[in-house]
């Protein structure tokens, strides 16, 4: 495909960023977009860190983002192009449609959040529905994260929990991130509270499971 320069903006393109990781879908969704008569897939990327770059290089209108991305999260990167390239509109495409991805995406300033599983018909329109201003978000994500309720742990419960994803233990947890042992026992004590669950394994994983890490 012959690529439009950058910052040329053209009647019938509708300029594409593709942030995704697996080389597979990545094509695919380049090459159903590129079917479709007003849009263009300019710069393909694997890797979050590489979003804002490709961003400037290539000046798309709208950065397809997928969240659990190497590098950088596709909702870090998100958050980074509303203070540096807010003129891109940013759409969330997810597997995961979890509650707390959709308010962590809002909050960084994404235009929309859809799930993979849709036809790209959907997505299609989903790219021309954002770039002309509006805020396109799949309806039965939409009401879960309703009834889901906000994120009840803090940051620093977050930054715990993420830390001993690996199995490490408090003290490799406290050394990571600059606390002592009896501070980083208190937040894991807490997040397993506000989760419910029974330890810290647990708590990770409702976290993750609803989009919270």
């Amino acid at each position: 495909m012959e690529e439009t320069p950058p910052g040329h903006r053209s009647a019938q393109h509708i300029r594409v960023l593709l942030a995704e990781d697996q080389g597979m879908m990545r094509g695919a969704l380049a090459l159903l977009l590129g079917m479709e008569e007003d849009i263009e897939v300019v710069a393909q990327v694997s890797a979050g860190d590489a979003i804002l770059e490709a961003v400037g290089a290539h000046r798309p209108d709208v950065a397809l983002l997928d969240i659990e991305l190497p590098g950088m999260s596709g909702l870090d990167a998100a958050a980074v192009l509303r203070e540096r390239a807010p003129e891109c509109r940013v759409l969330i495409l997810t597997t995961f449609g979890r509650p707390g991805y959709l308010r962590r995406a809002m909050e960084a300033g994404a235009a929309g959040f859809l799930v993979k599983d849709g036809p790209v018909e959907e997505l299609a329109a989903a790219i021309r529905r954002v770039l002309s201003g509006e805020t396109v978000v799949d309806p039965a994500l939409a009401t879960a994260a309703l009834s889901a309720g906000p994120n009840p742990l803090t940051s620093r419960e977050c930054d715990v929990l993420k830390a001993s994803a690996d199995g490490a233990t408090v003290a490799d947890v406290a050394a990571r991130l600059h606390l002592s042992e009896s501070t980083v026992r208190n937040y894991l004590s807490s997040a397993i509270g506000k989760t419910g669950t029974r330890n810290r394994m647990e708590a990770m994983r409702e976290a993750r499971q609803q989009g919270w890490l």
